[in-house]
């Protein structure tokens, strides 16, 4: 493994979820280490949603909403789910765009794509492909998705101009992007920015809203909008901060009301019509 700060925080990732992956079925949850602490994690799912789905890939969510509901799958369509973890979101979607489509879920980790393989021989869908790979180089061809989605992956990236070129270049022309993020609203401590256990939970890598609409803008994207549906107070992450060696009461004031769960669209432009006696040749 490199030693150059980004390829320790992508390991440190890894491991982390691996270990994640590895504690369901067994605890019965992920436990407080897992994902980015309760009250980002909870209620994301109705019942409905979950009805019918392995309890592992129930267990296994760590996400920051619900990407299936941001927008209208239709039958037939391609779909893939960057940074896939346990299933739950490539299983909701393969019900939607059903038999006449596919679903896609990237994961780097192992473990977490056994556990998603599982859940899918679980669930019997058969319109689903785990695959292994890095949401910033996406093991896919150019123009071979119609929705991508994702559910607080994209935060703990280091290196998000990548994962959104990425991302504009596998979908097809007209093709969505509907994610659900963690975002910053403002400005956030240093020593927050700094902390490997924050980038696994979510927040110490989170873009602030008006970066996000900009490097979607700079890969290409068009209608960028992001819309904070669940913002956090310091209370709510004063266990998670403290476990990770933050002084909680000092930030307190700097972070109160400042770190968001958002639904995060945008659009790649339709392709450009052919109206030229040259323009075709």
């Amino acid at each position: 493994m490199s030693n150059t700060p980004n390829a320790q925080i992508q390991e440190t990732v890894r491991e982390k979820y691996g270990e994640i992956a590895r504690s369901v079925g067994k605890t019965g949850c992920c436990g407080p280490t897992g994902g980015c602490g309760d009250p980002i994690t909870s209620n994301l799912y109705s019942q409905t949603d979950t009805a019918g789905l392995p309890g592992d890939a129930v267990a296994a969510s760590l996400g920051c909403g619900n990407p299936t509901a941001l927008i209208d799958l239709q039958p037939g369509q391609t779909v893939l789910d960057l940074g896939s973890g346990g299933g739950i979101d490539v299983l909701l979607s393969a019900k939607r765009v059903g038999p006449t489509g596919r679903v896609y879920g990237l994961d780097m980790t192992d473990d977490m794509l056994a556990l998603a393989r599982e859940n899918q021989r679980k669930a019997g869908v058969t319109n689903v492909e785990f695959l292994k790979g890095t949401i910033e180089a996406v093991p896919l061809p150019d123009q071979s998705v119609d929705v991508i989605i994702s559910n607080c992956v994209i935060n703990l990236s280091v290196d998000k101009d990548a994962v959104l070129r990425e991302a504009f270049r596998v979908l097809k022309p007209g093709g969505r992007f509907a994610v659900s993020d963690v975002v910053i609203r403002g400005e956030v401590p240093a020593d927050i920015r700094r902390s490997l256990e924050l980038w696994v939970g979510c927040v110490a890598g989170a873009l602030r809203e008006d970066e996000y609409v900009e490097k979607l803008r700079s890969a290409g994207f068009v209608d960028a909008n992001v819309d904070a549906w669940r913002v956090y107070r310091v209370d709510d992450a004063r266990a998670f901060l403290a476990d990770a060696g933050i002084d909680v009461d000092r930030v307190a004031p700097q972070v109160d009301g400042k770190i968001a769960s958002a639904f995060i669209r945008a659009q790649k432009p339709e392709a450009k019509s052919c109206c030229g006696p040259t323009c075709c040749s």
